[in-house]
């Protein structure tokens, strides 16, 4: 079964645009929201004037943010299996082949 699409009209510096997402309506105007205030963020530090590139500028800093946030998830999942491991020994035997499904 396909997921249904919605229509959600967004405005991205004074720009509209409509975007047909998989996701919520609510979901779709945070994002664009977020990213239209990256850009006016990169536009008034005053170093761009130029809209198309603050919209570069803008991209290469939420980015790098997901990488970041990838990274931080990596971390988090590697310390999740090191405690696990640790702890799956302590565990009763009937709960140790439980606990690793």
């Amino acid at each position: 079964m396909a997921t249904k699409k919605h229509t959600t009209r967004v405005t991205i510096l004074n720009e509209e645009y409509a975007l047909r997402t998989d996701t919520s309506p609510e979901h779709a105007r945070d994002v664009a929201q977020y990213l239209d205030q990256a850009i006016r963020r990169v536009m008034s530090s005053g170093a761009v004037v130029e809209s198309n590139r603050a919209v570069v500028l803008a991209a290469l800093q939420i980015t790098a943010e997901l990488f970041d946030a990838r990274t931080a998830l990596d971390a988090t999942n590697d310390s999740i299996q090191t405690l696990s491991d640790y702890v799956r020994p302590l565990l009763p035997p009937a709960k140790r082949n439980a606990a690793s499904r």
